[in-house]
């Protein structure tokens, strides 16, 4: 049973979710809502029970002091609520977790009953996969929806993936069988340097998700955060050649077949972006506030917070990852050349890449 008390009647809801590991490259997704927590102080209101959802032996829990007192965080996923100041202000659903270990379908089902207590009007799911994009370009960021009409109203693409799932496609197709317009945006994180953090990345998803939504989002520190990780991987890069003349292919790849585009929508909406972060009036505020109301009773969560990400550095030569989550290599590692396509098919070993035009 799904309790409310204390939150306040939100005005527009949107929810927007991340989730940790498999669908989570660089950490770019998880850190985008984290970011809009910190900026506009969010509150956990609920969080779901942890023994119901995750295997304590994959995610296991962290102890801490508080006084003194030894107390445990345990893994889950937990949900906050902020709200946006300005002439037409309206909240946020935060959703910000790790990938459940099982009952993925309860799971959801938990998620869209807050949505609909909430009233939530739109569902926005952020994730990050890695590609064959060179970091020295703009990082590319799809929008999918399986709702044909979301897909036409919005200017999204419509998923036509099929294989192996995370969190996010799962929870993207419930909200659609219940009837919640839901929306997956995803970051293409180059996978020659995918250990987190990956800011660059965040702030993309971040740029696309005011796009989307219509508002505009505080950045603090990220474009700094992003120019300071692309000019640690150039060096990183610069000292080995073959990872140079790879970058360099990718380049090559990524200019010719974005040319077109180059001249028209794309610097457009780049332009848009720009107007409106030059226009924000002086009576207007450009970021927002944690929703207060002399009612509203939130448990707070002290542990949820995420520090300024680190500058880049060489990762250990010895890394790995599982399938489906960033390995930990960078740019400094000779298996990048393993890293091309194996099988000659265009994909670049995400089975979740909605860009991937095989899987299309």
């Amino acid at each position: 049973m799904i309790e409310l008390e204390g939150v306040p009647e939100l005005i527009d809801p949107v929810m927007v979710a991340a989730f940790e590991g498999w669908n989570d490259a660089g950490d770019a997704a998880s850190t985008a809502v984290a970011h809009l927590d910190r900026e506009w102080k969010g509150e956990v209101f609920a969080a779901l029970d942890a023994e119901d959802y995750y295997d304590f032996q994959v995610n296991r829990p962290t102890v801490w002091l508080d006084g003194g007192v030894r107390k445990i965080t345990w893994p889950t996923t937990r949900l906050s609520v902020v709200r946006i100041g300005g002439e037409k202000p309206r909240d946020l659903v935060l959703v910000r977790g790790i990938e459940p270990s099982m009952r993925w379908r309860s799971f959801c089902n938990e998620l869209l009953g807050f949505a609909h207590e909430l009233g939530v009007e739109m569902v926005v799911i952020l994730g990050a996969l890695l590609g064959d994009t060179p970091h020295t370009r703009p990082v590319p960021v799809s929008g999918v929806t399986s709702d044909p009409d979301l897909a036409r109203t919005m200017d999204l693409e419509e998923t036509r993936y099929e294989g192996p799932t995370g969190i996010v496609g799962v929870l993207q197709e419930a909200c659609t069988h219940a009837g919640v317009p839901a929306v997956s945006l995803w970051a293409a994180v180059p996978h020659y340097v995918s250990q987190p953090p990956n800011p660059k990345a965040t702030l993309a998803l971040l740029n696309r998700l005011e796009d989307l939504i219509g508002l505009r989002i505080p950045l603090g520190e990220l474009p700094e955060d992003a120019r300071a990780w692309q000019l640690g991987v150039d060096q990183l890069a610069a000292e080995d050649s073959e990872v140079a003349e790879y970058v360099q292919t990718l380049e090559e790849a990524r200019d010719t077949a974005e040319l077109p585009e180059a001249s028209g929508e794309a610097i457009a909406r780049e332009f848009e972006r720009y107007l409106r972060r030059r226009d924000v009036g002086p009576g207007q505020s450009p970021g927002g506030h944690a929703t207060e109301s002399g009612d509203a009773s939130y448990l707070r969560d002290t542990s949820s917070g995420r520090t300024r990400p680190p500058k880049p550095v060489r990762p250990d030569a010895d890394g790995d990852a599982g399938p489906g989550s960033p390995p930990t290599g960078g740019p400094g590692r000779r298996q990048v050349a393993d890293k091309e396509d194996d099988d000659g098919d265009g994909d670049d070993g995400n089975p979740e890449d909605p860009e991937d035009s095989s899987k299309d």
